[in-house]
C-alpha cells in the first residue's frame, strides 16, 4: 500500500511574556469555613516571566467577586500588571459573534487601574498555559488537605502567605529562585491608584410586602418600613447593601450564596415594626434572634411593657448595634436593680 505522509499541522508556538504581564484563570476547591465545608472559586493570577503566582478565593465567579479577588492580589503584590490575559468564559467579558464585550463592572475596574486586557481565542488554553498550570499547582500545594479557616478573609490571608512561600522554589528553566526573577516583574508593574475601587454592582429591585428584595434566590430584608418600594441593591462579594432611590441606607447584610429562598435580615430593622404591633412578637423573626434570657422575658411581658422594652432595645441597637444587646436584660439581678430604681 502507498503510505501517506501525516497531515500538516500548525502546532504550537512557544510564547514570550514580557516582564509585568499576567494571566488569570479560575479553579474550584473545597475549604472548611466557619466549620462548614464550602466549594470556593479560586482566582489565580500568574506572572509568566518569573512564574510567580498568587490566588484569592471567593464564593462565586460573578463580576463583583472577580474584581474583588483580582484587587486582593494586586494589593498584595503592590502593583497592577500592565497586560492581563483572561479566558473569555469569565465574568470579565463574553465573546459574541467574534467580539468580546466586557461586563460593565469589570470595564470600570480595568479603566480605574489602567491595565489592558486580552481575551484568549476559543479553545486556546495554551495562550495562557502559565496560569493553567498554576491553578493545579496551587490547589495541590495549598488546598490539599482541605484547609480550615474561621472566615473567607482568614482563608485568603493564609493562601496568599502560602503563595509567597512558594516564591523560594527554583524556576523550572532558569535555575534561580522565582523570587529573584520576580524583581523584574515588580519593576514593570503599574502603581496602584490612590483611591480603592469599590467592587459593587448596582441593581434596582422592588421590595415585597415584608420589605424584602430577592437576589439569586435569596431574600434580603430591608425592614417592613420599605415594603412595596423600589430599592437600589448594591451587590458586593461579601455583602448586599440596600438603599432607597434617594440614597438613604436601609440595610447592609451579609451575602448568602446558598439560595433556596432563605431570608437574610438584620434583627434591628425589625424592631420598629414589632414595637408598633407588640402582639406580633411571638410570630416575628426578631424573637428567634434575641438572646434566650431576653426572649423569655419578653414572652412574659404584656403588650405595653413589651413595647417599652422594645423601644429601649431600638435605642441600644441604633447607638451601638444589635449585637451588643445584653442577654442578661431579664436576669434576676437586672430585674431587682430595675425595681430598686423605680
Amino acid at each position: 500500500r502507498e503510505s501517506r505522509p501525516p497531515a500538516a499541522s500548525e502546532g504550537f508556538l512557544e510564547l514570550s511574556w514580557p516582564a509585568g504581564s499576567a494571566q488569570g484563570d479560575y479553579g474550584v476547591a473545597s475549604a472548611v469555613i466557619g466549620g462548614v465545608e464550602e466549594r470556593v472559586h479560586e482566582l489565580v493570577i500568574s506572572l509568566p516571566h518569573s512564574n510567580a503566582r498568587w490566588a484569592s478565593c471567593s464564593m462565586s465567579e460573578r463580576s463583583e467577586c472577580l474584581c474583588e479577588s483580582m484587587l486582593a492580589v494586586f494589593e498584595h503584590i503592590g502593583g497592577v500588571p500592565p497586560v492581563l490575559v483572561l479566558d473569555n468564559a469569565t465574568e470579565a467579558g463574553r465573546r459574541l459573534a467574534g467580539v468580546v464585550r466586557e461586563s460593565s463592572l469589570f470595564s470600570a475596574f480595568r479603566q480605574h487601574h489602567g491595565f489592558t486586557v486580552r481575551f484568549c481565542n476559543p479553545y486556546s488554553g495554551h495562550e495562557k498555559g502559565s496560569v493553567e498550570n498554576a491553578v493545579g499547582f496551587l490547589r495541590r500545594n495549598l488546598m490539599v488537605p482541605v484547609p480550615e479557616a474561621p472566615d473567607l478573609g482568614a482563608l485568603n490571608a493564609r493562601l496568599l502567605a502560602g503563595c509567597d512561600a512558594l516564591l523560594d522554589r527554583e524556576h523550572y528553566r532558569e535555575g534561580v529562585p522565582v523570587r529573584q526573577l520576580l524583581a523584574e516583574d515588580a519593576a514593570a508593574l503599574l502603581p496602584l491608584p490612590g483611591a480603592r475601587f469599590d467592587c459593587v454592582r448596582w441593581e434596582r429591585r422592588r421590595a415585597d410586602r415584608e420589605g424584602r428584595v430577592e437576589v439569586d434566590g435569596t431574600l434580603y430584608c430591608a425592614g417592613p418600613h420599605w415594603h412595596g418600594r423600589w430599592m437600589l441593591v448594591g451587590l458586593r462579594a461579601g455583602t448586599v447593601e440596600i438603599m432607597d432611590e434617594r440614597g438613604r441606607s436601609a440595610a447592609t447584610l451579609p451575602r448568602s450564596w446558598s439560595g433556596g429562598g432563605a431570608t437574610v435580615f438584620d434583627p434591628a430593622t425589625l424592631i420598629p415594626a414589632v414595637t408598633a404591633r407588640p402582639r406580633s412578637w411571638e410570630q416575628s423573626q426578631l424573637r428567634s434572634a434575641v438572646p434566650p434570657a431576653l426572649r423569655e422575658g419578653l414572652d412574659r411581658c404584656g403588650a405595653e411593657e413589651r413595647r417599652q422594652v422594645l423601644r429601649a432595645l431600638r435605642r441600644a441597637a441604633e447607638s451601638s448595634g444589635f449585637e451588643v444587646i445584653p442577654s442578661t436584660y431579664f436576669s434576676p439581678s437586672a430585674q431587682t436593680n430595675r425595681r430598686r430604681s423605680r
